[in-house]
């Protein structure tokens, strides 16, 4: 194929609309480095010299700059940053009923590109009461990033598998749940009336983060999980199933897409592996409009199963990176998204970062100016390739 140049359109796909909705050609995954104002801010709050009304008052102030900056930068798909949130998962799924936070029972460190592991063990839940949605989670919140935006605003939340795959059978009450197959059903009941309650505040892009599929990749991590008795690819079309019960009843015009990630605290990561694993059944067996795919670095593997990618879905292609300071070249990016378009039509194709730039409130190793350069580098690119 030709090389990639300046507003350079190779398919029909951007002639029938697709680019002009979500997920747009420039993305971002959803969080953004909290401003020292709010750290500063929730620390108060945590010792208990701040009131929680005092802390929404300045989230509600850091949000309204991060919408702007996001803005200005030229995104057309705006979250809140996800200021409001200590953990990219915890925060919306220990507001389920049933569910409480425990640390320490996935085994899987952190770890540097040098091989330094970050002393840090996430977060996992325990199921010890059937599960429940009794109130809206991210609604109040969604209601408040509507109010700002000039674009399209952008909700996230985890994925249905994060309160299973890293606890297990043994994280869900035997006593409550004798059977998974009622836990899956009053779990993904839940999630759709979370979904029901944004769609009829006006959500029309939801964005579910997982990273189970992502350490499903991962050599190692396929092991560990056949040695505890669960079949990897059961694990996959299982965690698809979740997906498509979950969203089965939202709004034909909603978009909704998943971002699968390998782990990404200060700087650090848990899996690697390429896609090939589980591709063929995600890409055809989830019923999501586009995939948000980690593509790095070499941790990633290449772009062959691309290939599997149906007509009609976009993949996101995070070919930049969140976890370090420099800012990719313009060229460089332009190399990769046509390596990419040797297996996917390049109109089904988009780019973004690789993940958030904080998906936990400690953030990234980068700073505030190194974030919104690099955004500002997305979105000139995607307008180079795209139009």
């Amino acid at each position: 194929m030709p090389p990639i140049g300046a507003r350079q359109c190779l398919s029909k796909e951007w002639e029938t609309g697709m680019g002009k909705k979500p997920p747009f050609r420039a993305e971002h995954v959803g969080s953004y480095l909290r401003p020292k104002r709010l750290a500063a801010a929730r620390k108060l709050h945590k010792e208990g010299s701040l009131g929680d009304d005092e802390l929404r008052a300045m989230e509600d102030a850091c949000i309204r700059d991060v919408v702007t900056r996001q803005e200005n930068s030229g995104l057309d798909g705006i979250t809140d940053g996800e200021f409001r949130r200590t953990f990219f998962h915890t925060d919306f799924l220990q507001r389920l009923r049933g569910v409480t936070v425990t640390t320490g029972a996935f085994n899987k460190a952190f770890r540097r590109d040098d091989g330094a592991e970050v002393g840090f063990r996430p977060p996992t839940m325990r199921v010890d009461a059937p599960i429940k949605h009794f109130e809206p989670i991210q609604g109040a919140d969604f209601s408040y990033l509507a109010s700002l935006v000039q674009r399209t605003p952008k909700v996230c939340i985890p994925a249905p598998s994060m309160l299973h795959f890293r606890g297990g059978r043994e994280a869900i009450s035997r006593e409550h749940y004798p059977s998974l197959e009622v836990f899956f059903d009053d779990l993904t009941a839940a999630y759709r009336a979370e979904i029901s309650d944004l769609a009829d505040r006006g959500c029309r892009y939801l964005q579910i983060d997982d990273t189970n599929l992502a350490y499903l990749c991962d050599p190692a991590i396929r092991k560990q999980t056949l040695e505890r008795g669960d079949d990897p690819d059961t694990l996959t079309r299982l965690y698809c199933r979740l997906v498509n019960a979950s969203i089965s009843d939202r709004p034909k015009d909603m978009v909704a897409s998943i971002h699968l990630c390998r782990g990404n605290f200060k700087s650090a990561w848990v899996a690697q592996g390429g896609y090939e694993p589980v591709a063929d059944i995600l890409f055809n067996e989830m019923a999501v409009d586009g995939f948000f795919l980690e593509y790095d670095d070499e941790r990633s593997g290449d772009f062959a199963p691309l290939k599997h990618l149906p007509k009609g879905k976009t993949v996101v292609l995070g070919l930049m990176s969140s976890k370090h300071p420099e800012i990719e070249t313009s060229h460089a990016i332009k190399q990769r998204i046509e390596e990419a378009s040797r297996f996917v039509d390049i109109g089904q194709c988009a780019l973004s970062h690789q993940c958030g730039f904080s998906s936990t409130v400690h953030g990234n190793e980068i700073s505030e100016d190194d974030q919104w350069r690099k955004i500002t580098r997305c979105v000139e690119v995607a307008r180079e390739v795209w139009g």
